[in-house]
């Protein structure tokens, strides 16, 4: 197993490393995509990952209504119970959340949003990346994944340096 990062367990055998400048330009296109899929006229980021690409999002469709839901659920390479740590303001969960642009990084399993899903019915749901497991809680999304693939977002890497690639057998 190709490992790059935290120990991660056997369900991811590949390594998707993004830079700022490629997490940037995805979060961009994912902005034009949703651009005629609205009105929208609020975001609502799923924190921690969602809050880079919604303030992208967000500029973009030059929303400055921005909200965010509080979800815990990984620790490092762990996937664990879903806990709300934070509740959006009532006025975003009005109408099923009609009119509301919900943006994550990227749904793996799909757990998120559903749980999301369940406040908000009638958001509209974006994320940069997906999964097969949760790509079909996605109303809009960039690139689609393998399941077994960790994507190593660039606010959890830092740079290094790597031996060349005769040295490191791969």
């Amino acid at each position: 197993m190709q490992n790059t990062g935290p120990d991660l367990d056997e369900r991811y055998r590949k390594g998707f490393p993004v830079s700022w400048d490629q997490f940037h330009r995805d979060a961009r296109a994912l902005a034009w995509r949703l651009a005629e899929k609205g009105p929208f006229h609020a975001v609502l980021a799923i924190t921690r990952g969602g809050l880079v690409p919604a303030a992208i999002v967000a500029r973009e469709l030059d929303l400055r209504d921005i909200e965010t839901i509080g979800i815990a659920s990984y620790d490092f390479s762990r996937q664990g119970e879903l806990n709300m740590l934070k509740r959006p303001a009532e006025k975003y969960l009005k109408d099923g959340g009609a009119g509301v642009l919900v943006v994550d990084d990227l749904v793996d399993t799909g757990k998120t949003l559903k749980f999301t899903r369940e406040l908000l019915p009638n958001a509209h749901y974006a994320c940069v990346y997906a999964k097969p497991a949760g790509v079909q809680l996605v109303d809009t999304f960039i690139t689609e994944v393998s399941q077994d693939t960790w994507i190593f977002l660039p606010w959890d890497m830092a740079l290094q340096f790597a031996p060349p690639i005769r040295e490191s057998g791969a």
